[in-house]
């Protein structure tokens, strides 16, 4: 991916990096989800709270990293998505994830069952591991365009990391902005392991 994006619209890139993250082979993937996982204990300690996903289809990560997590007395949080009865996108919900506990839910999501802790459980992470598209040098974190994360990440507590989880060649010197986009921390990358953005 070229290094400075901003001529493209988020649009066009999301469809550049979905369709070589597609092409990505399956052992590759599986040595970069090792390899973040390896990062992990550097930057998270044990009996902390970190929210955390599961990652769909070629998206970074492993269910093993989140199993990892929770072998260290680390209490992970994962996102449930839902809608209000209007139909509209609201801040995520979480659940507390327990190893082999998982259901199916929409947007082929494997969600933790219910009882869900509201919105604001975000607040007791001291990390949130966000899934993304892309980052840059600033922070600036290109999402799938659905909004809940830009809706859920300004319940964080001030002080957690909040770290884009992304391929080495996914972290770039600037993407497109907008007035509502939440800055990432930092972002974590297989071979470059946890890096300050800002």
């Amino acid at each position: 991916m070229v290094n400075t994006v901003v001529d493209k619209t988020k649009t066009e890139l999301r469809g550049e990096i979905l369709l070589a993250r597609s092409a990505l082979a399956a052992q590759v993937h599986d040595a970069e989800a090792d390899a973040l996982c390896g990062h992990l204990p550097a930057f998270i300690g044990d009996g902390q709270t970190v929210c955390a996903y599961v990652p769909v289809g070629s998206e970074p990560g492993s269910t093993e990293l989140v199993d990892s997590l929770v072998h260290r007395g680390v209490r992970v949080l994962l996102p449930v998505v839902r809608h209000d009865e209007a139909g509209l996108r609201v801040p995520l919900q979480w659940g507390e994830y327990r190893p082999g506990g998982l259901v199916e839910a929409r947007h082929r999501l494997r969600e933790p069952p219910e009882p869900w802790l509201p919105a604001d459980a975000i607040a007791t992470a001291t990390v949130v591991l966000v899934p993304a598209l892309a980052v840059d040098r600033a922070g600036v974190r290109l999402g799938r365009g659905a909004g809940f994360y830009d809706r859920s990440l300004p319940l964080a507590a001030p002080t957690a990391r909040l770290v884009a989880v992304v391929r080495d060649d996914e972290l770039v010197d600037r993407l497109p902005a907008e007035p509502h986009d939440v800055r990432m921390t930092h972002a974590l990358t297989p071979n470059g392991g946890l890096v300050a953005l800002g």
